[in-house]
């Protein structure tokens, strides 16, 4: 372990390496929210997060774990191995209305700048680029083809409306159901027709009562994706996409068993068939690590912020960095990017996310992780208490998988 001087001259360095990098990590940030990118697709910023990366010395594997559009980067021989991850994909219609283009950047800076002492202080950075957040999860497929294997702890910041220790986060499972009927003239012969549409508007409405019997914490929420071809003829097809979200991954996989018998009902009721898929991956709700956490707020406070419990204020979501966590330490604090009451998922949240204010939560976000990441080679305990953290939390989760 390095010496007290060395640690702090580290510390000094990792804060000027960010600062040296600001106008290169704005500037990307800015190019990503530019040309906003779905997931798996997002090419832009894969050259252009690699090729900082190279363009500071960093071996670089693109198209990393057979997904084209991940990477991996990497510095340090020895010593523990702390991961820093970089979102990147956007949503549809409205753009980073997620604020990914942060996530990505604070994400590059924190991992360069960690990159710069680590085998000085006798550790090993991994940063990850991780394609599709927003439905795809290209976290799961990367946890299940290696990526995270022997990994320590895992870091991310994500933007929202202030400073919070956490997200309130919620396990989702994704239905997608289509009805089938039978197709007839409906001017002419209507009683010959098996109407799709109604099945599903039936299903709908199974789904609407069924919310009123659900834990206040749970969600469901569902579009139609199929609606008919014509108004005149009787529709053989519909279908819809439903997410289905509780506080933990049974509830979710149970409140996802109910709403499928609704869906089934409306079909019985209008003589259709209905198929559903359980879309997968899945995310599971994210498991926090509190010793990672609170190096986190620590190093954030000392820097200038106040970082707020989820019980003065929640942003409610869910994410593929829940599996990660199920499995290795991690963290998925909230970085304040916009004005409070901003909501994330809209046009207003996507205007805030090249502001100034975000563009500094860039650079903060950045030193904050970069600074936990030197605590977890610095200080033996912070990873010994993660992992026995993460290690109870497994136990309780295998001996009643219901506990939140």
């Amino acid at each position: 372990m390095a010496d007290d001087a060395t640690v702090v001259g580290a510390r000094q360095r990792v804060l000027e390496k960010i600062d040296d990098l600001a106008d290169t990590l704005i500037s990307a940030s800015h190019q990503i929210h530019a040309q906003p990118e779905l997931g798996f697709k997002e090419h832009l910023a894969h050259e252009l997060l690699t090729g900082v990366l190279e363009a500071e010395g960093m071996d670089v594997v693109r198209s990393a774990y057979s997904l084209e559009t991940a990477f991996e980067a990497s510095a340090g021989s020895e010593g523990p191995l702390i991961a820093v991850l970089c979102e990147y994909d956007a949503l549809p219609g409205i753009g980073h209305a997620c604020g990914h283009n942060i996530i990505a950047t604070a994400g590059l800076g924190a991992g360069l700048a960690a990159a710069a002492v680590a085998t000085e202080l006798g550790g090993r950075v991994r940063i990850l680029g991780t394609p599709a957040e927003e439905g795809g999860g290209g976290k799961v497929l990367m946890l299940e083809r290696g990526a995270f294997d022997d990994v320590d702890a895992a870091l991310m910041v994500h933007p929202a409306d202030a400073d919070l220790r956490n997200i309130t986060s919620l396990a989702v499972q994704q239905i997608q159901a289509v009805f089938t009927g039978r197709a007839a003239h409906a001017a002419a012969a209507p009683e010959r027709g098996l109407n799709a549409l109604d099945a599903a508007v039936l299903g709908y409405m199974n789904v609407a009562a069924l919310r009123q019997h659900i834990a206040p914490e749970e969600r469901i929420h569902g579009i139609f994706t199929d609606a008919g071809q014509r108004a005149n003829i009787v529709p053989e097809r519909a279908a819809a996409s439903w997410y289905v979200r509780s506080p933990n991954r049974a509830g979710a996989d149970a409140l996802a068993q109910r709403v499928i018998a609704c869906l089934d009902a409306g079909a019985l009721a209008s003589g259709c068939s209905v198929s559903h898929e359980l879309i997968q991956p899945s995310y599971n709700e994210v498991r926090d690590n509190q010793a990672l956490l609170d190096r986190y707020v620590a190093n954030s406070v000392s820097l200038g912020r106040d970082v707020h419990p989820t019980d003065d204020h929640q942003v409610v979501g869910s994410t593929d960095l829940g599996n990660v966590s199920y499995v290795v330490p991690a963290i998925h604090p909230m970085i304040k990017t916009a004005p409070m009451g901003t909501a994330i998922h809209t046009n207003d949240f996507a205007a805030a996310a090249i502001s100034d204010e975000a563009d500094q939560a860039i650079l903060h976000g950045a030193r904050s992780m970069a600074l936990t990441v030197l605590d977890c080679w610095a200080d033996n305990g912070v990873l010994e208490a993660a992992r026995d953290e993460l290690a109870s939390a497994v136990a309780v989760r295998e001996g009643d998988p219901r506990t939140t």
